[in-house]
């Protein structure tokens, strides 16, 4: 067994395995907080495997991959419904718009960090939700233009932090909150 050292990341996922694991019943209460005492205080990956090393993975909330890279030219993208939002996404556009749609994704952390690329006529449309914050201060850009929706007040907690760095030489980057139907806006006059 590897003895690197484990991160906050690697206790909480192993909590949750156990957690789940005692759901399905598969350890009693004492089980449950006996391994979660001791994934709490584990120091390296070996710990962390002696304590769900006779629990089924199956079940367990999907792992997000390191990093996403897309590289497109001409077209239009789109990320939409239950997608699973990685830790790390490279843009690069060039005439093509590219739509990342968080309002039903899957998020299993609190930071999204976004390298951009952006060449002429290369637009990139965040649709954020409540808890989705977009932050875009350290882009630089030269044409196009940066639209930010602001942040809605303190009662709502931040669920995902969307960091954008990089550049744009030419395209657009709009964060905004999804459309309303015209049945929600006439709800909303009434």
């Amino acid at each position: 067994m590897s003895e690197q050292r484990v991160s906050h990341r690697d206790r909480d996922a192993a909590v949750e395995i156990l957690r789940v694991a005692a759901g399905d019943g598969r350890l009693t209460a004492a089980e449950l907080e006996e391994r979660v005492e001791a994934a709490l205080v584990a120091r390296t990956a070996s710990d962390l495997a002696e304590l769900t090393a006779d629990l089924p993975l199956e079940g367990m909330p999907p792992q997000a991959r390191e990093v996403i890279r897309i590289d497109q030219r001409f077209g239009e993208g789109k990320r939409a419904g239950r997608w699973l939002v990685p830790h790390r996404m490279e843009i690069r556009l060039m005439f093509s718009d590219l739509k990342l749609d968080f309002t039903e994704a899957v998020i299993t952390h609190d930071t999204l960090h976004i390298e951009v690329d952006l060449r002429i006529g290369g637009n990139l449309t965040l649709v954020t939700g409540p808890g989705i914050v977009v932050d875009a201060d350290d882009v630089t850009y030269s044409r196009g233009d940066i639209k930010v929706h602001p942040v809605t007040g303190p009662e709502i907690p931040v669920r995902l932090r969307v960091v954008l760095t990089g550049r744009s030489t030419g395209g657009d980057i709009v964060a905004r909150l999804p459309r309303r139907t015209p049945w929600q806006r006439l709800r909303r006059k009434s």
